[in-house]
């Protein structure tokens, strides 16, 4: 591939301007000066011409040139242990340029939106993110009631804490369901609000011991496992 920085530092080691090698090879300063910004590149009249201004090979311009030139003067075994050694670190590269996952066991189901029973099989779904976060329970959302904050599809995180203080967003079981609720402690009992304002309140009395089971810490949106 041409690199516009191999003919910049040729051209100020020769200490020539653009314009004076632009009117060398018959061209404007503009068009030689998007070749030096890799916009452009030239064509194979013009490499000639660069190559032969310069006196070196036409494909002293390639970003490649500088290895190629390496790999043409060894020995062919010494070839054959290069090759061997740019394969080993290819390798290398590729396990290095993998990001670090995380596994996350997600319980099924928590709802935002109008409940599903809590963990009632003990089943979860294995899913996978770039960061290791702390939690004690990771539950699905389902639903929109607590968009755009934890959209239908998103993993919560939650911390097995009891009630902190009103408007946090927490786990809350209640009549056999779990609801994940921005929580306000009334005189009655828990009120539950939805983020998403087209959800009415709901009212979680006392009498029917409504549960804190954990405060929501964090949410991520599952990544694929590469």
């Amino acid at each position: 591939m041409f690199s516009g920085n191999r003919l910049r530092e040729i051209r100020e080691a020769m200490s020539l301007t653009q314009s004076e090698l632009a009117r060398q090879l018959g061209i404007s300063r503009t068009s030689y000066h998007n070749w030096e910004q890799g916009k452009t590149q030239p064509n194979q009249a013009n490499l000639k011409k660069l190559a032969a201004i310069f006196e070196v090979e036409v494909n002293y311009f390639e970003q490649e040139y500088e290895l190629l030139s390496l790999y043409k003067r060894l020995y062919e075994v010494n070839q054959q242990k290069l090759f061997n050694y740019g394969e080993t670190l290819l390798v290398s590269q590729r396990v290095e340029a993998t990001p670090a996952v995380f596994e996350y066991h997600v319980y099924e189901k928590l709802s935002a939106g109008t409940g599903y029973g809590y963990l009632a099989d003990h089943s979860y779904d294995v899913v996978y993110y770039d960061e290791e976060k702390e939690h004690d329970l990771a539950s699905w959302v389902y639903g929109d009631s607590m968009e755009p904050r934890y959209p239908n599809g998103s993993v919560v995180l939650i911390r097995g804490t009891g009630f902190d203080y009103d408007g946090e967003v927490y786990a809350v079981d209640w009549d056999g369901q779990t609801y994940l609720k921005r929580v306000y402690r009334e005189e009655e009992g828990l009120r539950l609000v939805s983020l998403n304002t087209k959800y009415q309140d709901k009212l979680a009395p006392y009498n029917e011991e409504p549960r804190i089971i954990g405060k929501v810490i964090d949410h991520f949106i599952p990544k694929e496992r590469v």
